[in-house]
């Protein structure tokens, strides 16, 4: 299940036992770490936990801090500094050389951590992505006013649903720093300063999980979305032959829809969240497919087959009248998926979600090993690649020779 989507669930289970809870959220790292800003962990008090803050090296010590957390109703930042040997002392033994902020705070009834439970349920079931801003820093302002824990939540039009302070200058700063937490699509720590006030706040982005539709109904579908739903995707089933046998074949599926490929705009949405894979094995289709497909917002469109027959199919969709355009081909994978050696369906299956996953996190899907900046964070090489490619793949200098000369 989609993490997030998990720690959701977990909590709704936990008010309806009448059991407390409290949320561990990692809000600013510097240096490594297993996590990044925005990972969240809700621990109940049981003791039982949903998510993960690290990997399994800080979750102990955070839950008996957070008992506390839960029985002052007081929110708390806990930092471990793993850049020297203490942590082994401590018995952590993290070997990430960093630190890791961590925002510990109760989700006792009417507190705005509770809310933000509540706004993240809203969006992941509306399929929509919003910001929550947190104040970190400082406790008080040395007046007796407490600041942490303080709650900003914004929705992906920027109007807020919650604001914990109506200064109008803290707000304004609040509306553009989630302006730029959209854009860039990642968490972000930034600076308030009011005077002689400055106020740390994080900004989170809540996004629903990734969409995935597949369009084919073959059994090598099957363990693509098995793989897909144990990674939480949201993920539709496409059968261009409408068959209702189709229907039992893919219970695993969030959606499986009927619908030849000629009716595919009046029953599929298809967004920038959303990743389409062609495997139909059937030509017709598929080109009555891609027609419709190339021009449609999906952040990735992955064709099963050969280099060849993709280019026949552009070659026809084209005699069609479509003019494809060239950011359409740079959407546009086939063969389908990473270069792993994969045979079997299941071993396919991997390759492409493998795939899907690197391009929609703007990575080139390279061993990391080899990588020249920190695991976490893109490097030139791969924000070329994925963002502004200066030089053009293969595959997409090929075909648009093909379809030039095709013209000519």
């Amino acid at each position: 299940m989609y993490e997030i989507q998990a720690v959701v669930d977990a909590y709704s289970s936990a008010c309806a036992r009448g059991e407390r809870a409290a949320m561990a959220t990692v809000v600013n790292v510097c240096g490594s770490a297993y996590r990044r800003p925005g990972a969240r962990m809700l621990i109940t008090e049981s003791g039982r936990t949903t998510g993960s803050i690290s990997g399994g090296c800080l979750e102990r010590d955070v839950v008996e801090r957070a008992a506390e957390v839960m029985r002052s109703g007081r929110p708390r930042i806990v930092e471990y500094d793993t850049r020297g040997g203490e942590d082994i002392v401590w018995g952590l033994g993290l070997g990430c050389n960093g630190v890791v902020h961590v925002l510990l705070e109760s989700l006792h009834e009417s507190s705005d951590g509770a809310r933000a439970m509540r706004f993240i349920g809203e969006c992941l079931s509306a399929r929509r992505a919003g910001v929550i801003a947190v104040v970190t820093g400082p406790e008080d302002d040395g007046c007796g006013t407490r600041h942490l824990g303080g709650r900003f939540m914004l929705d992906r039009d920027l109007r807020f649903c919650l604001q914990s302070n109506p200064d109008p200058e803290l707000m304004l700063f609040v509306r553009e720093g989630a302006r730029q937490v959209l854009i860039d699509e990642c968490a972000m720590t930034s600076s308030y300063r009011s005077g002689t006030r400055q106020i740390e706040v994080f900004f989170d982005l809540i996004v629903p999980p990734p969409s995935l539709v597949i369009f084919g109904a073959g059994p090598d579908a099957i363990p693509l979305v098995h793989l897909a739903r144990t990674l939480g995707w949201h993920v539709t089933v496409v059968d261009p032959r409408a068959r209702e046998a189709m229907r039992e074949r893919f219970r695993e599926a969030d959606e499986v829809i009927l619908c030849r490929a000629e009716d595919l705009a009046g029953c599929v949405s298809l967004d920038l969240n959303t990743s389409a894979v062609m495997m139909t094995h059937h030509y017709l289709d598929d080109m009555v497919l891609l027609q419709a497909l190339l021009p449609s917002p999906v952040n990735y469109l992955g064709l099963l087959g050969p280099k060849q027959g993709t280019r026949e199919l552009l070659r026809d969709v084209k005699s069609n009248g479509l003019e494809i355009l060239p950011s359409w081909l740079g959407r546009l994978h086939s063969p389908i998926g990473l270069d792993i050696g994969a045979e079997t369906a299941e071993e396919i299956a991997l390759s492409i979600i493998a795939e899907i996953k690197a391009v929609g996190a703007g990575r080139g899907g390279r061993f990391l090993r080899d990588r020249r900046s920190a695991i976490h964070q893109n490097d030139a090489a791969d924000l070329t690649a994925m963002r502004a490619p200066i030089e053009r793949s293969s595959f997409e200098r090929e075909s648009a020779d093909l379809l030039t000369c095709h013209s000519s």
